[in-house]
């Protein structure tokens, strides 16, 4: 008599879904290889082995995801002991964001779309509270010092956007999107853009310099200057 059925065969090697770090673990290679853009449950669970249904049972849809991925990225990084002094904490604070969406710059992306900023735990907010605790404690009122940290933020992830999309993976020192058409400035009519044709070629090396602690600390200086909104 044959054996009877006790239980649905899955994909031979996989093993059973048993964790959230499994989840997020096979989202992040998907990330790797292919965008975050393309990130879908259906194919998170193709590649874990089971059915979409099965999945939805462990997280909502891909907002729910990413917003996962990114707490559990943020909490696992080191966290250093913030300055005391609250003009250095807010660089400190904002050169710490900055450091952690260089490591993952499809974050970047991510939290610009949708308000997915308001969406992390608190526990994965602390360079924001940094940044926001920096400015308060230095005199700016609490309205100044949300406005504070949106220029920082904008500044923040604009460099580094910027650099991933003009070219790949995330480098300080790789030239952003104007130098790739540095060439043509030593063309240009000098009588009317006479500095632009100056630098010529020059462009790229200059373009190319990672200056974000020059300039953050130089965007610091001037926003901490006005202490209240407005």
């Amino acid at each position: 008599m044959p054996a009877s059925r006790t239980a649905p065969q899955g994909r031979t090697g996989r093993p059973p879904v048993t964790s959230r770090a499994q989840i997020l673990a096979a989202a992040q290679l998907l990330i790797d290889r292919d965008g975050w853009e393309r990130l879908t449950i259906r194919r998170l669970a193709a590649e874990l082995g089971i059915g979409a249904t099965t999945l939805y049972h462990h997280i909502r849809n891909k907002e729910d995801l990413l917003v996962l991925l990114v707490n559990d990225y943020v909490e696992q990084l080191p966290r250093p002991e913030l300055p005391a002094e609250p003009r250095e904490r807010v660089v400190a604070a904002a050169t710490a964001m900055h450091d952690a969406l260089a490591e993952w710059p499809w974050a970047a992306e991510v939290l610009t779309v949708n308000g997915f900023l308001g969406r992390l735990d608190a526990s994965a907010l602390w360079m924001v509270e940094g940044i926001l605790s920096g400015a308060g404690e230095h005199g700016c009122a609490p309205e100044r010092t949300v406005e504070i940290f949106r220029t920082i933020w904008y500044y923040t992830v604009g460099e580094i956007l910027v650099r991933i999309r003009s070219s790949g993976p995330y480098d300080p020192g790789t030239p952003g999107p104007d130098a790739v058409t540095a060439p043509a400035f030593d063309r240009l009519d000098a009588s009317r853009v006479p500095r632009l044709a100056a630098l010529g070629e020059r462009w790229i090396e200059v373009a190319a310099r990672d200056t974000y602690r020059q300039g953050l600390r130089a965007l610091v200086d001037g926003l901490l200057t006005e202490r209240t909104a407005g």
